[in-house]
Parts: structure tokens; sequence; C-alpha cells
């Protein structure tokens, strides 16, 4: 019997479908993360946005065309936030995105079986995501995701080193809802990965983490891969303040020349929000300067959706048109600055970790997360000494130079 389990929206949310995928196959399930033909679906749902949830919701239609008898499972935050938009489309069961673990469960009683408890996540990918803390305890203004993930709670670093020691892909990367709030400090988690032969990747920080001790932390790895992910949302303090993110243009700035002297050839990449409620003109352009300030080396922009139950709710949105316009202006000055960071590094000789094969290239990442593609088919997990030649589609061409 196969269950296919798909995933939509955070790292988190595939690490817990991952998480699942190893207990179902431990119970005899064969088990895929593609749509296509299933006995069983499980569908691990998000609602960070608007969008996000209708299309979770209309998941429901898409896998049912591949069987219409197929018992379905939801999962999730979107199925958190709004369980009966699930029940009522007639699924087998529904949960939300603190007790994924019912899942297993409902097949266990379904199908007969019996799992043994928490699995480490399958590893599908060439890089594996260790789940580190759930949960946020900041409350962004615009931000459901509190309200549905609850509280932050932190694995043991003792847990944490265990799942990393059987890991068999060559790069880990440590993420969370919130890892920058991990228990005791991020700095003494990373001081318990410096024996660990594995390229390390850190998620989504905000500023707070960023100290002078975890920098330090950081330079003890044996192989730790400089790429920042320093939250943003915008550069202006006016709106800095509305959506409760507690630091100022100044100060995110000034963490970020913290991480270029301590790594010289860093990438920080970052989140910027489009025409969040009552942004202005004059707001707007603040977000629009500080791409260029902060040197990003990749910008993820989207347009504000405002989410039901949040404190921005309340406020005023401004027109889709509007939106629209500064979301576009976002993502063509995201390009540019992407290029330029790449254009940095064009003759240098980089380590890349080999991941995908398509159309006659393989594509794997720099340690700074710039995306090199290779002519020809490599070996998948293998790290290869790559020279980069020149901008080529969303990132470089490179030439192999030999094995690491």
């Amino acid at each position: 019997m196969k269950a296919v389990l798909f995933t939509l929206g955070c790292k988190v949310n595939e690490v817990e479908s991952a998480s699942i995928m190893s207990a179902l196959e431990d119970m005899g399930w064969e088990v895929g993360d593609k749509l296509e033909y299933a006995e069983a679906y499980v569908l691990n749902t998000c609602a960070v946005t608007r969008e996000a949830e209708k299309k979770s919701r209309q998941l429901i239609a898409r896998v049912r065309k591949f069987n219409p008898d197929a018992k379905i499972f939801v999962c999730g935050c979107a199925s958190e936030k709004n369980p009966q938009s699930f029940e009522e489309k007639g699924v087998t069961f529904v949960c939300g995105a603190r007790k994924k673990q019912l899942v297993v469960e409902e097949f266990c009683r379904i199908f007969g079986g019996k799992a043994a408890g928490f699995y480490y996540p399958k590893q599908v990918k060439s890089r594996a995501f260790i789940k580190i803390q759930d949960g946020c305890n900041n409350f962004c203004s615009y931000c459901i995701i509190p309200y549905l993930r609850g509280r932050e709670a932190s694995r043991t670093v003792e847990d944490i080193v265990e799942e990393v020691k059987g890991v068999q892909s060559p790069e880990i990367v440590l993420n969370g809802i919130n890892i920058s709030s991990y228990e005791g400090g991020l700095p003494r988690l990373i001081c318990a990965l410096h024996g660990v032969d594995k390229r390390v990747r850190l998620g989504s920080l905000e500023c707070s983490a960023v100290t002078d001790e975890f920098l330090q932390a950081l330079k003890g790895l044996k192989d730790f891969a400089p790429q920042f992910h320093l939250s943003l949302q915008s550069g202006s303090d006016r709106v800095l303040k509305a959506m409760n993110r507690h630091y100022t243009r100044a100060q995110y700035l000034e963490k970020c020349r913290a991480i270029y002297r301590a790594f010289h050839d860093a990438a920080i990449t970052t989140d910027i929000i489009a025409g969040f409620a009552t942004e202005t003109d004059g707001d707007f352009a603040e977000s629009l300067s500080i791409i260029k300030e902060a040197g990003f080396a990749r910008v993820h922009a989207f347009a504000y959706s405002p989410r039901e139950g949040t404190a921005a709710f309340r406020l005023k949105d401004i027109p889709p048109d509007i939106k629209s316009q500064r979301l576009h202006k976002l993502l063509q000055a995201g390009k540019e600055a992407a290029d330029k960071f790449a254009r940095k590094f064009l003759g240098s000789e980089q380590v890349i970790i080999a991941e995908e094969y398509s159309d006659g290239a393989t594509c794997g990442y720099t340690g700074n997360y710039i995306r090199v593609y290779v002519k020809g088919e490599l070996c998948s997990g293998r790290k290869y000494r790559v020279k980069l030649l020149s901008l080529y589609k969303d990132g470089v061409l490179a030439q192999i130079n030999g094995q690491e």
C-alpha cells in the first residue's frame, strides 16, 4: 500500500511530514512526497497567507482526481485555524499543527499496525533539516502562526546531536518556527555541534540572535555555511513598530555589519513584506533602499495578506494594485541585488553539494547560498570544487575543478 505526504508552507512542515513518512515506512507503507496515485494521502497545510489557505483546501480536489476512494488525512496550520473547512469536504481525518502525531495513530486505527512513537525525519533531499524547536512567542502584528503553533518549546541539545549523528546527508539545516529563541541559547547548541563533519546551515534568524558569542560559536564549526537569513519585513521604523518587530532599521543594519565583519563572504538573505497595512510611499521607499544598503544576497518579497485574528487585521489595508506595484519593485530590486552578490564571486573557486539534475545540468549551492549550475549529471550529495564562470538563470554557471 502506498501513502503520499504532500506539504505546503515552511521547512518545519517539511520536517514534520518527513517524520510521518518515517513512521509509515516502519509500519510497512511505501511512501512518497509527489502527488500520484495512492491508497492514502496526508496533506500538511499552511495558513501563513490567505492564498496558502486556499491552496490547502484545493488539495482535497487535486488528490481525489488520482484516487476518489483514497483515505485523506489533513494536518497543519490551515486545519488548525479552520478544521471545519476541511471536515465539510468529507476527508477521513483532520488535526491541526500541534498534534501531527495523531495522523500516525489514526493510520494504525484504520489500517492496523503499530508505531513506535517519535521518528526522526526521513531524508529525502541532499540536505537534512533538523527541527530544533517549535512555536513562537513574538506575536508580530501581521502573523497568525503563534496562535496556531502555540508557545515556544525546544528540543534538548542531546536529542538534536543524536539525530545529527544518524544523518547521512552532507549538509544539515537547523530550523524551527523561531530558532533565535532556542532555549539555553543558540551558541550552546552550535558549540555542541563543533565536532560534526557536515556542512551546517541555519534557518531564519531574528536580529536578537546575532551576538558576538553567537558569531564566535559559528566560527568553531568545521564547515559552516555562511548564509544568514535575517528576517527584516520592512525598512521603515514606523512600519516595524506597527509590526511589533522590536528593532529599528539602524539596529538591523548594525547586525548586518557585525555578520560581515565575522564572515567576509557571508550572504545575508531576508524577507520583506510589500504593502503592509498603512504603509506609505515613504515607508516603502525605505524598504526599497535598504536592499542595497544591507547588501542582500537574496530577497524573498511577498504582498501583505491580512490574517483575521491578528492585531494588524483591524488596520486599514491598502489597495491591491498598490501592493502589486510595490511587490514588483521589491522583486526587481532583489534580483539586481542577487546578481550583484553573485558577480563578486565570479572567477573564484567554491565548494558545492550536488543536488538535482534536470535539463542537462546539475545544480547545487555554495556555502553562501549561490545557486550553481554545472553541465552534466553529478553524483547527488557529493561535494565538488567548482569555478564560478558567469551569471546563469537564477544563479551562476560553473565548471568542475575536482571533488572534495
